[in-house]
């Protein structure tokens, strides 16, 4: 049986919208989004803490959608200052904002009894305190200018499951589900939707080289599917969270994958 899912085209979801992408450089999530909003109209703003592959990244995009259409700008989520100015340069230089997705993580692998705190920090950091400071900065963007929008966050079903030296990520994870039905409740107040999306399984060239064949196989003997999940086929979902189909819908975590509570 093939379960391999076809590339659906775009159908304008985020026609003249402006989005703000994290850590969309590469062939990861981020990427696929920015793509995939691209795809359906949006205008994108990413950014990443890599200068390089982000500047490649918007080369690649801007010639195939145009320059108009895409921009970047470089962002460490763990520096305050780089977080506020990317929100500020959305509205100043961009239009406006619309949409946010708070792509930023940091994973890793070791064993919790051997784990320092330098390691528990470091990923906490990126993917849980990244999250919060860009929501919190896209928050107070929409308050001040008056404009409603949706914040997607990017978890893991790992939020939910128990995974053996993945202490830190799961934590941070969890967090991240946490984050995004409390701040849903307040955001609701400016007329914001705040929801997430959790993977399980989405391969890309970086997830390759950091994780051994075993546990991969592994990972995708338990997908319904049997298949690791494409970064669009997140991306699609992602799509679908911030597009006017999902209008009701706030403070929800999405499970892409068979794989939930």
């Amino acid at each position: 049986m093939n379960n391999r899912a076809q590339y659906v085209p775009g159908h304008g979801l985020l026609k003249g919208r402006t989005a703000v992408i994290t850590a969309a450089a590469g062939a990861g999530i981020g990427g696929a989004t920015a793509r995939r909003f691209l795809e359906e109209g949006a205008r994108v703003l990413i950014s990443d803490a890599h200068t390089r592959r982000l500047g490649e990244s918007e080369e690649a995009l801007a010639g195939e959608f145009g320059g108009g259409r895409v921009a970047s700008l470089p962002c460490d989520v763990t520096d305050e200052s780089q977080v506020l100015a990317l929100f500020e340069a959305a509205v100043s230089e961009h239009g406006g904002l619309d949409v946010v997705v708070n792509n930023a993580g940091l994973g890793g692998t070791a064993a919790l009894v051997d784990m320092g705190d330098e390691a528990w920090h470091k990923v906490l950091d990126v993917t849980l305190n990244g999250t919060f400071r860009c929501t919190r900065a896209a928050l107070r963007s929409f308050r001040d200018t008056g404009r409603t929008g949706v914040i997607v966050n990017n978890s893991s079903v790992v939020g939910w499951r128990a995974q053996a030296g993945q202490a830190h990520y799961a934590a941070a994870k969890a967090g991240v589900m946490a984050l995004t039905r409390c701040a849903a409740i307040e955001a609701a107040e400016y007329g914001v939707r705040v929801n997430a999306v959790a993977p399980s399984l989405a391969m890309h060239p970086h997830l390759v080289k950091v994780t051994s064949d075993e546990l991969l196989r592994e990972l995708t003997a338990k997908e319904a599917f049997g298949r690791y999940a494409e970064p669009w086929e997140i991306a699609n979902t992602i799509v679908f969270l911030a597009s006017d189909y999902s209008s009701y819908l706030t403070g929800e975590v999405v499970s892409v994958s068979s794989q939930h509570p």
